[in-house]
């Protein structure tokens, strides 16, 4: 199949919207169609989808850029991939939005859009590359300049997807692994296992397993599977190596099992080895497990970073990632993609992405990152007041004025300096309890870190007026996990896999924009107004 340009079209006198009635027309210009149609279409970028394409001449592709605004409307929506095909040949609407009102025959089936999908999820897996991300990306830019918002005040928060698996306990896991390589082995007649094995192969055998036998047989069905485990990596020796089945049951083993004297046991927290990373649910094998706000989660985490105006907001970049990934880690991710900003740019962001790294790495590319809150204990403000030479290597004065006799510096992860005074000047002084100085015979000893006072600087911050602003601004992120949890669903993807939940949480990502659009255009928008954002 060979890519081709989809140069959307001008409407022709035998067009169908020409067929309409004037009434009928009037409603259709009133519609979401005419925002989608005029704004978001012609925005997308088709070329970067050419890779997944042949270069030799062949039959041309279904349309790049009807394939994406398919997936956008149909996260609008919520309608499934039968609905959006059907839709697009019964209403106009969909017709108008996608360009296709002058098509006799409309270029969506059944399965063009799984198709296309199914080639990037290709792409990714074997390039790194993911494109949907960047069309999104780059059509969220395009979106902000519609709505005039400038790109110099941004926020940003993470949430947590819950991946479509259900909770198993450790034997229930054993069990499940074995049973879809036992079934693997017999749907392809690859060898010949014992009879005692075919009960794996009874659907019915799961509920007989775990919900029809009593509590006292738990630790007989565990030395059964066990048991079953290690024959059944006998049996299959190394002749199975590149089949998912058989590693997802050599991962669970290796993770949740040890031998202990020739004896398989499960493995205990004394025998160590747990972390998040271990297999959750052999139905989705890039789930990871993580504990945050005294509840767990089993799936993913997403990241958000949103461009703030006074004519709204737009969701401008976006991350998905297995969920033991760090708020802070997201944070350097997303500055590492970004260039360095011709004028300031404010990010605002919780305690989770705070540290002196961070705000380095962030001034590097003219972002001033905001922490509305701190991770870890306070500390006393004056250590603000210290002040240091320009390649923060040595200390010139203290809160008080006074230049140190000597400064001492302790590299490493403490980043220490260890500064003597006059005995006197600290004596005297009543800071001496704040800054916590040590009054010897001769002298007096302090010490500071950059870290320190990098963090009293950002608490005394907290307490003006700019930042309560700020804070404001930074709130109205927290709405985006509701939005995308309640309106699109995004803990219930009808997906399994971190590529395929990315896709998919990409799409949802682009409706949501498109709706922020739609009420931006119909002025329907209700915005609270901040002096920041003047």
């Amino acid at each position: 199949m060979a890519f081709r340009i989809n140069s959307y079209q001008q409407l022709s006198l035998t067009d169908s919207y020409s067929g309409l009635t004037c009434r009928e027309q009037q409603a259709l210009e009133r519609s979401w169609a005419k925002t989608f149609s005029e704004d978001i279409f012609p925005s997308i970028d088709e070329e970067p989808f050419a890779v997944l394409y042949s270069s030799n001449a062949s039959r041309p592709n279904t349309p790049v850029n009807v394939c994406i605004g398919a997936l956008i409307i149909k996260e609008v929506f919520g309608i499934s991939d039968d609905e959006i095909v059907e839709n697009l040949m019964l209403d106009p609407r969909y017709q108008y939005a996608l360009h296709t009102t002058s098509y006799e025959e409309q270029p969506l089936s059944d399965k063009s859009l799984s198709r296309f999908r199914k080639r990037c999820y290709d792409y990714e897996s074997v390039y790194g590359v993911d494109l949907l991300h960047n069309c999104i990306v780059g059509l969220s830019d395009k979106i902000a300049k519609m709505m005039d918002i400038n790109p110099r005040i941004k926020r940003m928060d993470s949430m947590m997807i819950a991946a479509n698996i259900r909770k198993l306990s450790r034997t229930e896991l054993l069990y499940t692994c074995v049973a879809k390589m036992v079934i693997y082995l017999h749907k392809n007649n690859q060898k010949d296992l014992p009879k005692k094995f075919d009960h794996y192969c009874d659907p019915n055998d799961y509920n007989r397993t775990f919900y029809y036998n009593n509590d006292s047989e738990t630790d007989n069905q565990l030395k059964t599977v066990l048991e079953d485990a290690d024959e059944l990596l006998s049996v299959c020796g190394s002749d199975y190596d590149d089949v998912t089945e058989y590693q997802l049951l050599i991962r669970c083993l290796s993770e949740q099992t040890i031998v202990d004297e020739a004896v398989r046991r499960l493995r205990t927290k004394e025998d160590g080895g747990f972390h998040s990373g271990m297999l959750q649910n052999p139905s989705d094998p890039d789930a990871t497990f993580r504990t945050k706000a005294g509840k767990e989660h089993q799936g993913y985490v997403a990241n958000l970073e949103e461009t703030v105006g006074k004519n709204g907001s737009v969701i401008t970049d976006y991350q998905y990632e297995k969920n033991n990934y760090s708020d802070s880690q997201f944070l350097k991710d997303s500055l590492d993609r970004s260039e360095v900003q011709e004028d300031e740019t404010t990010l605002i962001t919780d305690g989770a992405y705070s540290g002196k790294e961070n705000h380095d790495l962030a001034t590097g590319k003219n972002i001033r990152l905001i922490n509305t809150d701190l991770s870890g204990k306070p500390i006393d403000d004056i250590l603000a007041d210290f002040v240091f030479n320009e390649t923060g290597t040595k200390v010139l004065r203290c809160p008080a004025g006074y230049e140190p006799k000597s400064c001492g510096y302790t590299g490493g992860k403490s980043q220490q300096f260890h500064v003597s005074f006059e005995r006197d000047q600290c004596a005297n002084c009543p800071n001496k309890d704040r800054c916590k100085a040590k009054i010897h015979k001769r002298v007096s000893n302090v010490t500071v870190s950059i870290k320190s006072h990098e963090r009293a600087k950002q608490q005394r911050f907290m307490e003006s007026e700019e930042f309560r602003n700020l804070f404001k601004i930074r709130n109205g992120v927290e709405t985006l996990p509701s939005l995308l949890r309640r309106q699109y669903h995004a803990d219930r993807m009808p997906v399994r896999g971190l590529i395929r939940g990315r896709f998919f949480f990409g799409c949802k990502i682009g409706a949501l924009n498109f709706k922020k659009l739609f009420t931006y255009r119909k002025g329907l928008g209700h915005y609270a107004q901040n002096p920041v954002l003047e």
